[in-house]
């Protein structure tokens, strides 16, 4: 069975589909154009696909009928049309749990960078500029005993919740499609509305898998309604937030602070106005970056891709239905 790799991953699940006897196919060349990655994934059985450049939609499935499975590097699916998958039989894998950690210690990273304006302050030690001590200049703010918004809590958001409540005492609250009892009893998290989750959090933070009908959900409507204190948050996708409204909701002080691990677009532009703000903190995009978490990524990617091979259930399937429609 022929798998095409899309880009470079850590060894561990290099070597594991080896010794499964797997045929890689790997790039010629990093960033590949459309046409160059469209003409790999024609002559492949499945796909190990790292990074979201390119969407896998009914286009792509037409084009590429030889492609029986797809595994992604990530947790995150909104680049692909699961129900086009579904409808072709085509598993389509990803990678939970194991970069909760690391991506909600950024998030939780990011609210406390925000908090004390630590990206400002670092950029004026770079810059030589210590000045004479002020007490009233770019003052921070404290985090003990405010209340947490979580949109969407789920495994990522609970570890966020979970170290702001140990750490700072924060109250939780969140908003979910569905209510977490396990929240609710070990974090003592209140489910609200959505109405109140923004009208009532002194942090607002974004953990939810995006879908098409909550593009640009937070916006200027949203930000209007928030706290002047508010930190927004959003280490999920960037889609959730216009970023123009965002930074325009800064510069009028209708809210505090923000914290971006994603951004809108993506990468952003190097002069965009939000970055000459002092209560903002954006990285680009390494909530799962650290050693352990890309090395968990690269072992689940790789079990669903050797599950496959051996005609088994993907450990780890985005579109679990696709078994039950092969069968039926």
């Amino acid at each position: 069975m022929k798998v095409f790799i899309s880009k470079r991953i850590p060894e561990t699940g290099i070597k594991m589909l080896e010794e499964a006897g797997l045929e890689l196919i790997f790039p010629e060349k990093e960033n590949l154009s459309y046409e160059d990655w469209l003409h790999y994934c024609q002559n492949t059985d499945a796909i190990l696909s790292v990074g979201g450049a390119f969407n896998y939609d009914k286009s792509f499935f037409d084009a590429c009928p030889n492609v029986k499975a797809i595994a992604l590097y990530s947790v995150g699916f909104d680049h692909v049309d699961v129900k086009e998958a579904v409808k072709r039989n085509i598993p389509v894998g990803n990678t939970p749990d194991v970069l909760s950690r690391a991506t909600s210690d950024v998030a939780f990273l990011l609210m406390q960078s925000v908090a004390r304006r630590a990206s400002y302050n670092f950029q004026k030690v770079k810059n030589d500029d210590w000045g004479a001590f002020d007490p009233l200049h770019a003052l921070g703010q404290e985090l003990y005993g405010k209340t947490l918004g979580i949109f969407g809590l789920g495994r990522i958001g609970f570890e966020m919740a979970e170290k702001s409540k140990k750490a700072f005492g924060m109250n939780i609250i969140y908003h979910n499609r569905h209510q977490n009892p396990e929240a609710e009893k070990q974090l003592e998290a209140a489910y609200v509305s959505f109405e109140d989750l923004i009208k009532n959090s002194d942090v607002l933070s974004v953990h939810a898998n995006f879908t098409p009908e909550q593009k640009e959900l937070f916006n200027n409507s949203v930000f209007e309604k928030m706290k002047p204190n508010a930190i927004f948050i959003n280490t999920a996708r960037g889609g959730f937030h216009n970023q123009k409204d965002l930074c325009q909701a800064l510069v009028d002080r209708k809210i505090w602070g923000a914290g971006l691990d994603v951004t809108n677009p993506e990468p952003m532009a190097a002069d965009d106005p939000i970055l000459e703000l002092s209560s903002v903190c954006v990285l680009p995009h390494i909530g799962s970056a650290t050693v352990e978490a890309r090395n968990g990524m690269a072992r689940i990617a790789a079990e669903n891709i050797i599950a496959f091979s051996k005609n088994e259930k993907m450990p780890h399937c985005a579109n679990p239905e696709v078994y039950s429609h092969h069968s039926s």
